[in-house]
């Protein structure tokens, strides 16, 4: 047997050098793909239910519908010590005016609800509707939850 160097194989058959030439594989391996990515799909179903949006609070309970509107609102959020959050961040009074004004500026007419922990003081609401009404929020909406069984 001999070797060649160009990559082709060389075979002897009956004395007689013969040469065959490397043809590439045409056909595509996708295994590890579906593998990878039916893994991604697992982890992403396990981890959905985990990911809450916003602090949570424990909100009064209200007894009339939802508000229904085309986009979704900006939620302020007042815990049960008295903190101020714009969707999971933190912000002192001062901050959150400001950064509601640089959003009032890109989406004029955004919707805001501010959700308060019913074991704070009415007036942390008021003072945080306050801080919205000098944003350019004058029209702040108070979110509750709704009660588990219907009272109709």
């Amino acid at each position: 047997m001999t070797l060649s160097l160009s990559g082709a194989r060389a075979a002897t058959r009956g004395g007689v050098v013969q040469r065959r030439m490397y043809t590439p594989m045409s056909a595509i391996n996708i295994t590890p793909f579906v593998d990878v990515m039916l893994v991604l799909l697992v982890i992403f179903m396990v981890a959905a239910p985990l990911m809450n949006v916003g602090v949570p609070v424990d909100l009064p309970r209200i007894n009339h519908d939802p508000i229904a509107g085309p986009d979704e609102p900006l939620v302020v959020t007042v815990d049960a010590r008295g903190d101020v959050f714009l969707g999971e961040t933190k912000y002192t009074a001062e901050e959150l005016v400001e950064k509601l004004r640089a959003i009032q500026k890109e989406k004029a007419g955004q919707r805001v609800f501010v959700r308060g922990d019913q074991a704070i003081n009415y007036g942390r609401v008021i003072e945080v509707l306050g801080v919205l009404r000098a944003a350019g929020f004058p029209r702040a909406g108070l979110v509750g939850d709704l009660p588990t069984s219907p009272a109709r």
